[in-house]
Order: structure tokens, then C-alpha cells, then sequence
């Protein structure tokens, strides 16, 4: 406080919000917020006068950390909550799996194994949101882990038909990063079951994602057998319900085009 006052008395025109702990013997610190100021209306030259404020914020300061201390907490525990989500999520994964090896219809082993893959999609966003800081998921390591997912559990050789992702920086929300991720699972597992069928077809298939300011573009195009050959309507299945839907929670077009060979489709943002 010496220094404080010292500072006004030389020249200093004011000192606002200084903040200084007060120790003394046998009581608790106290942090006090000083304010001083020097008044230059008086008569006498070497008399220096100087109005001093002290605000006691110790109480507030103690509820500061209090409240630190307890968003820290939280955050571990949400961290912890999302671990132990994305486990769950794979059990019943694994359990759909299971399920779908057993069933003797074909139609209702397809729909388990379809409901296995969306499983592990969401599962796969929950360890990046485990991992990412204030919700922040990047989107490549994200899309590429998601590609890896579907990969080890749908195409048996790899070597044979290949999925990858090409994406740049981009980091978005957990809210957007969950759409996302739902619509390159569904547009994948589309490709997977019209674009090679029979599972004997080499191919490729790749999630491009770009993004300049708030606009961004996400495609999912194949090589595969494309649009039919004799110009036939294909009925829209449930997969291609559920990226519309997930793209117009977005604000987001949906565009499907003959890639010549193969078939992409373009979720577009702006």
C-alpha cells in the first residue's frame, strides 16, 4: 500500500483496482481492492492529498475459486460420462453384432447390422467429444476414426475396396459434429450396400469435408455401379430419410449426382 500511495504522491494521477492480500497474525488473509486518487484542487503546494477506497473481496474472490474448482469438476465428470457412454455404446454394438450372426432371416440381419453400425458411429463421436475441449471436435480425426470404424466392421478385405476421409482443419461443435457424423455413417453404409454389390467389386469410397468461414461442403462419393442403367427410379430408403432429415436440422442441401462411374452426394452449408 506504501508503494501505492508513494506512486500518487509522485506524479501518478490514479491507481484503479489494486489488489493486494493483507496478512495478519493469527487471522485469515484478506484480499483487498484498492483505488486512489490525487486531488489537485489544494492550496498548500507540498501538501498532497489523496482519496484511498478499500473494498474487501475476499468473499468474492473465495467464491470465484469455489466456482472454478466446481466447473473443474464437472468437466471431469462429463469426461467420465462420455467415456463410460461410448463403452456402453460399443456393448450394445457388440450385442447387435452378435445378434446378427444368429438370426436366420436375412432381412433382420441386415436391419441389426445397420443398427450396429449407427451404434458405433455415435460411439466413435463420444470418444472425440471425451477428448475435446469445451465440446470442440476436429473433424478430421473424428471422420477419419468414424471411416476406420465402419471399415474394420463392414469390409472384410480392405485391400479390395477402400474407405477414407479427406478433410481439412475444421472444428466444430458436439451438436453439429453428432449430424455429421450420423449422415457419412448413412451415406457410407449406402454405398457399401448399392454402390459394390454382391461383395465382390474392388472399389473406393471417400468423405471429402471443407469449410470457409461458416459455409462448408461435405461429400460422399463412390466408384461403385452408379445410377441404373436403364434410367429406373430407385425408392428412396430409410438411409436417405435420415440424411435429409439430419441435413435440414443443419441448414443444409442435400444433392445426389451420377459421378460417372459411381455416385456422389453433397451435403452443402451457405
Amino acid at each position: 500500500m506504501n508503494r501505492l500511495l508513494r506512486a500518487i504522491a509522485d506524479g501518478e494521477p490514479q491507481v484503479d483496482a489494486y489488489e493486494m492480500a493483507l496478512a495478519r497474525p493469527g487471522e485469515p488473509v484478506c484480499q483487498l481492492l484498492l483505488s486512489a486518487h490525487r486531488l489537485d484542487y489544494q492550496h498548500d503546494d507540498d501538501e498532497v492529498l489523496i482519496v484511498l477506497t478499500v473494498v474487501d473481496v475476499t468473499a468474492a474472490r473465495l467464491a470465484d475459486q469455489q466456482k472454478d474448482e466446481l466447473l473443474r469438476e464437472k468437466q471431469l465428470l462429463m469426461k467420465e460420462l462420455q467415456h463410460r457412454v461410448a463403452n456402453s455404446l460399443q456393448i450394445i454394438a457388440s450385442v447387435l453384432l452378435q445378434s446378427a450372426r444368429k438370426v436366420n432371416s436375412e432381412e433382420a440381419r441386415r436391419h441389426l447390422s445397420d443398427a450396429h453400425h449407427r451404434v458405433m458411429s455415435v460411439a466413435t463421436l463420444q470418444r472425440q467429444l471425451a477428448i475435446a475441449q469445451e465440446g470442440a471436435v476436429p473433424l478430421r480425426s473424428y471422420f477419419s476414426e468414424l471411416c476406420d470404424s465402419i471399415s474394420a466392421s463392414m469390409i472384410p478385405e480392405e485391400s479390395q475396396l477402400v474407405l477414407h476421409a479427406d478433410v481439412d482443419a475444421s472444428i466444430v461443435d458436439a451438436r453439429t459434429s453428432v449430424s455429421l457424423g450420423l449422415i457419412v455413417t448413412e451415406l457410407v453404409i449406402n454405398s457399401l450396400k448399392h454402390a459394390f454389390p454382391g461383395g465382390g467389386r474392388s472399389g473406393n469410397i471417400v468423405v471429402t469435408y471443407r469449410s470457409q468461414d461458416q459455409d462448408w461442403v461435405l461429400t460422399v462419393e463412390d466408384d461403385g455401379v452408379g445410377f441404373p442403367a436403364d434410367g429406373a427410379k430407385v425408392k428412396p430408403g430409410l438411409g436417405t430419410g435420415i440424411v435429409e432429415a439430419l441435413a435440414g436440422q443443419l441448414d443444409a442441401q442435400v444433392d445426389i449426382a451420377d459421378a460417372h462411374p459411381g455416385t456422389r452426394v453433397t451435403i452443402t452449408h451457405g
